[in-house]
């Protein structure tokens, strides 16, 4: 059985803020030369929960297992890697070309305080699928309320 890594950490590093993220954008979309010498890619990601868990998908197909990093403290998970492109056909040219290649990064907040020690991951079909257990303080509890 192979396993994915999962790094536990207090920091999760240096976070780009999103005024320069949509610079970014702003100006490859206007000229490509603008963008950053390694273009990042963003992947889709679903996040839901229950009383008890929180459920993350990332869609990242053809993405090998080995270059995938996932990182998590108690209120962030970070999911970074690499897609590789495949090999071009001798003098073809493109006519679409929308595949996404290079590093990726995402850093969610979570919407619950986890245990990091309750943590699954698996990745089949080009999903990555993270079920991380909300910690005890995260779980609602009824309080009595007494006559006085």
């Amino acid at each position: 059985m192979e396993y994915i890594k999962i790094r536990f950490g207090g920091d999760t590093g240096r976070l780009g803020s999103s005024f320069e993220k949509t610079l970014d954008s702003i100006f490859r979309s206007v000229n490509p030369m603008f963008a950053e010498c390694e273009r990042a890619w963003n992947p889709q990601i679903d996040v839901f929960e229950t009383a008890q868990e929180v459920f993350i998908t990332a869609e990242i197909a053809g993405v090998e297992k080995e270059d995938l990093d996932v990182e998590i403290n108690h209120r962030v998970i970070r999911i970074r890697g690499r897609r590789i492109p495949r090999p071009h056909v001798d003098q073809a040219s493109f006519r679409l070309a929308e595949i996404q290649y290079g590093n990726f990064e995402r850093t969610l907040n979570l919407p619950a305080p986890i245990d990091p020690e309750v943590v699954s991951a698996t990745y089949a079909n080009g999903l990555l699928q993270l079920r991380l257990a909300k910690s005890e303080a995260a779980q609602p509890r009824r309080i009595p309320i007494s006559d006085d």
